[in-house]
């Protein structure tokens, strides 16, 4: 009997969805679960850590650079794991051991948040989610990258609708934890323990399907050949020497221990770096030090490969730097734009506008979710037959997401006013990329497909615009102000440019670390990338935890032209450096 195994690398277009393979489908669903629990807590953290103790649903009452400091070291943290986790995934547990570790420690980092007996569980359950994401992270983008390594043509239009999962389990989470967890009726509580058990799902649905993806993911071969490149110039290994490995434990070591000690200095009395060094504060002068070692490990190992090899590595560290900047401000949205939305936003609403309110939320949240169903709906039709138990559990999932859904919108028509969750502003980032996901990623796959440093440069103006119109929409609040009645207009239209730009900047530049470099090396990589990522994190919350300082000296429009500026600037520099990098790239498109 000559029948084709479709679940071999060679045959996955055989099996399409959507015109991609049904193994990236089941990534995708394993993905938006796992950006449901990430995103869903990421909108309630800030928002509990600040709201006051005496409140309706009271929170801890901290002041908001002590919730913004914990905040950006948790999500920088978040995307630093991933090096370490992209190591282990590639010398000993393979990718897909890996993704359900880390789905398993997430799951228990949540749960453990949701218990609210002792503080020491909310510092557990952010310890067990960095840990897991570092897991998790790089080794989905891992899976993807090999499935598509002998269809390089499709990889931006692939990404882009993975990243279109990432978005719509942001989406989810945002709406529904926020919801839930906002809601006195429920409580902080419920809304950590909701993305608890979205997380647990995303997992048994990954188990239980991961046969489809053949020999991809599977531990590693020690003796193992690279077959991942074709150039054999480009193959030659370059092992790390002993001082590389001894400047990276120190440099890992002076990092971790600034990343932490940034919240627990402002927190409690204890100061890992309570010294000065000629004049300078001893937290940056460590950070400082770590930076020249690490650029002097980079500068050394990338002058030891080729040639050719090298310009595409010097491309991916340009590309990384703009990332940081991009982070940098995106950010914002956790920790800055959250805070003007609940404090400098008017979210009250009567009449009317509580009649609009409801049918353009009811509309934003059903049409998605339906695309979403019938993605769904979709793969059940190509893998049902042989992955049941995993596509009951997805779909499992899904009833109990439509039953939350019908909970929010009923109660949200009943009321006789309306205040919109300070949480609700962050899904319209999401909303955004699942309506125009689709058309990017068509453009990708066009003609009309520009350059890497162009799509990158474009991504950070859009980026600056977003904040000049929140600038603007900030330009009557007193200086110094606690709390004012901005127009909602300006959060939305914020949003939408941000969103334009991410979708030029993020998505792409994973595409691009796995079209430069042999595939031996997509992990570390990524891994690499992800550090441009949390860097960009930790400084969004240091910047961020700046508000009130700034707010108080100048005003709230002057906060929010710093993140004009300067993506803008740095937009325009690296469009006009495209000949350069088309150089450095050697033809990689």
């Amino acid at each position: 009997m000559n029948t084709k195994n479709l679940d071999t690398p060679n045959n996955f277009f055989e099996s399409k969805v959507l015109g991609h393979p049904a193994g990236l489908f089941v990534l995708f669903f394993t993905e938006m679960w796992e950006r449901f629990s990430y995103y869903g807590m990421r909108a309630l953290l800030v928002l509990f850590l600040t709201s006051s103790i005496t409140d309706m649903n009271p929170g801890w009452g901290w002041p908001r650079e002590h919730a913004m400091a914990i905040y950006g070291s948790y999500t920088g943290l978040a995307y630093l794991t991933p090096i370490l986790g992209g190591y282990i995934a590639d010398r000993i547990i393979g990718y897909r051991w890996a993704v359900i570790v880390g789905a398993l420690l997430m799951t228990l980092g949540h749960l453990s948040m949701a218990i609210e007996i002792d503080h020491t569980f909310m510092y557990l359950g952010l310890c067990l989610l960095v840990i897991g994401n570092g897991f998790f992270k790089p080794n989905m983008t891992s899976i993807v990258a090999q499935m598509y390594k002998e269809h390089p043509e499709k990889k931006d239009g692939a990404y882009t609708i993975f990243y279109m999962g990432v978005n719509a389990g942001a989406f989810l989470g945002m709406l529904l934890c926020g919801y839930i967890g906002e809601n006195p009726n429920w409580g902080w509580s419920y809304g950590f323990g909701l993305a608890g058990i979205f997380m647990f799902i995303g997992m048994l649905q990954f188990y239980f399907t991961q046969g489809i993806f053949g020999d991809i993911g599977l531990k590693p071969a020690i003796d193992k050949i690279d077959e991942e490149s074709t150039n054999l110039e480009e193959s030659t290994r370059n092992p790390f020497s002993k001082l590389d490995l001894v400047l990276i434990g120190l440099i890992s070591v002076i990092g971790l221990s600034w990343i932490i000690n940034d919240p627990v200095s402002k927190i409690t009395s204890l100061n890992l770096f309570n010294f000065k060094v000629a004049g300078i504060d001893g937290s940056n002068f460590m950070i400082m030090v770590a930076l020249a070692m690490f650029l002097f490990v980079l500068v050394k190992r990338i002058s030891q490969y080729t040639p050719v090899l090298r310009d595409k590595m010097i491309a991916i560290i340009v590309l990384a730097f703009i990332t940081i900047f991009f982070w940098a401000s995106f950010e914002q949205a956790g920790g800055s734009m959250t805070i003007f939305a609940k404090d400098y936003t008017q979210r009250v609403l009567t009449g009317d506008s509580k009649v609009i309110f409801n049918v353009v939320n009811t509309l934003i949240t059903v049409i998605p979710l339906m695309i979403i169903s019938y993605v769904l709906f979709r793969l059940f039709s190509k893998t049902f037959a042989k992955y049941a138990l995993g596509n009951v559990i997805l779909a499992s999932g899904f009833v109990i997401i439509w039953g939350i859904v019908i909970y929010m919108l009923s109660n949200q028509y009943s009321e006789v006013k309306s205040e919109v969750p300070a949480t609700w502003f962050g899904i319209l980032n999401s909303l955004f990329i699942i309506s125009l996901a689709p058309l990017v990623s068509k453009i990708w796959e066009s003609k009309y497909n520009p350059v890497a440093t162009v799509k990158n440069g474009l991504g950070m103006i859009l980026l600056g615009i977003g904040f000049a119109a929140l600038a603007y929409g900030a330009s009557t609040i007193p200086q110094g102000a606690a709390v004012a009645q901005v127009s909602m207009v300006w959060l939305v239209l914020a949003y939408l440019f941000h969103t334009l730009g991410e979708l030029f900047i993020s998505p792409v530049g994973l595409s691009y670390v796995s079209k430069l470099v042999p595939g031996r090396m997509i992990a570390i990589m990524f891994g690499i990338w992800y550090l441009a990522i949390a860097i960009g994190n930790k400084v969004a919350g240091t910047m961020g935890g700046m508000i009130d300082e700034i707010t108080s000296k100048y005003s709230m429009s002057t906060f929010f032209l710093i993140f004009t500026f300067i993506p803008v600037g740095l937009g325009v520099i690296i469009i006009l450096l495209t000949p350069v990098m088309k150089k450095l790239m050697h033809g990689v498109k």
